[in-house]
């Protein structure tokens, strides 16, 4: 008999990044990525599982900007011609080092992998969504939402409006993609503040998850601490994450992703073969770029890039099971005496960023895999569950207030509010004020009815959170800054046409076809709650 539950959580979650009126956009390959790297590989290790009758449990986000681009006929055709030019640069490989055995062995290695992509990729018609809905109907898998543009909701809560469109349009558009209203949320950057949770009762929602330290310190202090839910007293849960569980594979110190025989993530063929050698696969731009063919392990912490040695995907396998079956360990120890303190079954709670698993950790689809094996096999103290289930299982909980917090640096809202991104909050809030003067607008025809939603669109885009997060970590903020900017003047375009009773609708199919996203939105949703 188990003595409590483990839930693993993943968030996978990517900008809107969609640019058909270009050739090519760098950022474009954050998607593509993804998909090689992380998206397809899980699947892999879901499948595995299902055909060996491993029952597992998971639960995983999957925002609407990235069902929206996997699910986009542009970047679908675009993805194939990344992974056609991945497939075509290691067969040359494979012949330039005919003579160099162990880069020969690692090229002949990732010319499988490509090939079991491109198969998984055919096998699903290029539609992961419906890959991943297989395991969500066989209740496997719980896909809950986001907000609708992972919006950082505790910055717009002087907008009641624009929070509530974020969370309605997240849930209309997880519905049409998936056939069912979700019963869960992972509320963007862990973000709360008191309050939203009335609104996700609204929405039908049945819980949240946030970052451990908002449990700890609700109102009254938590019995059990983040080793059980809350219920809020809207009757919404909240689900806080576990400290413990979560440094062993976050830490950048402790964490496993930094062993010595893993793959390093920075020494990419790109940036290592000869420009000439390399330049029709990193073009049209000619500028060097990760391709994710890599052939050096980490080696040590303290190794400059030029001290790497050669990477080896079967003694990293060994070390990734052996870490799957440490995680476990510490798990069941630490789920035993939490049983023993509580008397009633804990539940931990260890939520990552999916993308974690596959691109930045190239082994962790085979942590997961190998943890969920040896949990099913190796041991009897705890049960693998999703969040719905454990609901369903344990339906009485302790009432309390969460206390406002985020899963950011330091643990609250600084991250996406300092000198590096406060300029662009002024202009948020105006555009907010305006989408709800003009969402009581009535359309007089079909084209102010396009602008409207449009309009709608546009704000949701410009208040991704990942814009604000970007430019604090200091890495692609021209790209940042332009699409926060680019939204906006098209928002601001759009309200002054509106007013004016005129709208321009050549430039409007062209924005249209550009920012696509919710193609179903109503504007309305920006209407006085």
């Amino acid at each position: 008999m188990a003595f409590g539950y483990f839930a693993l959580v993943l968030h996978a979650h990517l900008p809107f990044v969609r640019h058909p009126e270009s050739d090519y956009v760098l950022e474009e390959e954050w998607l593509f990525e993804a998909i090689t790297e992380t998206y397809i590989p899980l699947l892999h290790v879901f499948e595995g599982l299902k055909r060996d009758g491993i029952d597992f449990k998971i639960t995983m986000s999957m925002t609407p900007p990235l069902v929206s681009m996997l699910r986009d006929p542009l970047l679908q055709d675009r993805y194939e011609e990344h992974l056609s030019l991945l497939e075509e640069l290691v067969a040359k490989e494979i012949d330039h080092n005919k003579h160099n055995g162990h880069i020969k062995y690692l090229a002949e290695y990732y010319a499988t992998e490509f090939k079991n992509i491109r198969s998984t990729w055919e096998r699903y018609d290029r539609d992961l969504v419906k890959a991943f809905k297989q395991f969500l109907d066989s209740n496997n898998l719980e896909i809950i939402t986001c907000g609708a543009t992972h919006g950082y909701l505790p910055l717009m809560k002087m907008y009641p409006q624009a929070v509530w469109a974020q969370i309605k349009v997240a849930c209309e558009h997880y519905e049409e993609n998936f056939g069912r209203p979700p019963k869960g949320i992972w509320l963007p950057e862990c973000a709360y503040y008191e309050g939203v949770e009335r609104m996700l009762a609204d929405a039908g929602l049945r819980y949240f998850i946030m970052d451990g330290h908002g449990l700890l310190y609700a109102r009254p202090r938590p019995r059990f601490g983040s080793y059980a839910p809350i219920f809020t007293e809207a009757g919404v849960a909240a689900f806080g994450r576990d400290h413990e569980s979560s440094q062993q594979v976050w830490s950048s110190q402790v964490g496993y992703p930094g062993d010595p025989v893993y793959r390093e993530f920075y020494k990419d063929l790109g940036w290592e073969a000869e420009y000439e050698y390399i330049k029709p696969y990193i073009m049209p731009n000619g500028q060097r770029k990760n391709t994710g063919i890599k052939y050096h392990k980490i080696t040590s912490r303290n190794a400059g890039l030029s001290d790497k040695g050669l990477y080896d995907p079967y003694w990293a396998r060994e070390k990734a099971a052996e870490h799957a079956g440490n995680f476990m360990f510490n798990r069941k120890q630490q789920i035993e005496n939490l049983a023993g303190m509580m008397h009633r079954p804990p539940l931990v709670v260890s939520p990552y960023d999916a993308e974690l698993f596959g691109h930045w950790w190239y082994e962790g689809p085979w942590f997961i895999d190998y943890l969920f094996r040896k949990s099913w096999y190796d041991q009897d103290s705890y049960d693998m569950t999703h969040l719905a289930d454990y609901l369903r299982a344990c339906p009485n909980q302790q009432v309390c207030k969460p206390s406002q917090s985020s899963w950011g640096y330091k643990g609250f809202h600084e991250y996406w509010l300092n000198e590096t991104n406060a300029w662009i909050y002024p202009h948020l809030h105006k555009g907010a004020e305006r989408m709800i003067e003009i969402s009581h607008k009535e359309p007089a025809d079909e084209l102010q009815w396009r602008a409207l939603n449009q309009a709608a669109r546009e704000l949701l885009l410009a208040q991704s959170s990942d814009w604000a997060f970007i430019m604090r970590t200091g890495t692609m903020v021209p790209y940042a800054v332009r699409r926060t900017r680019s939204h906006l003047m098209r928002f601001n375009k759009l309200y002054e046409d509106l007013n004016e009773g005129k709208v321009d609708s050549g430039w409007l199919e062209k924005v249209e076809k550009i920012d696509n996203i919710f193609p179903n939105i109503n504007y309305r949703a920006y209407r006085p709650l």
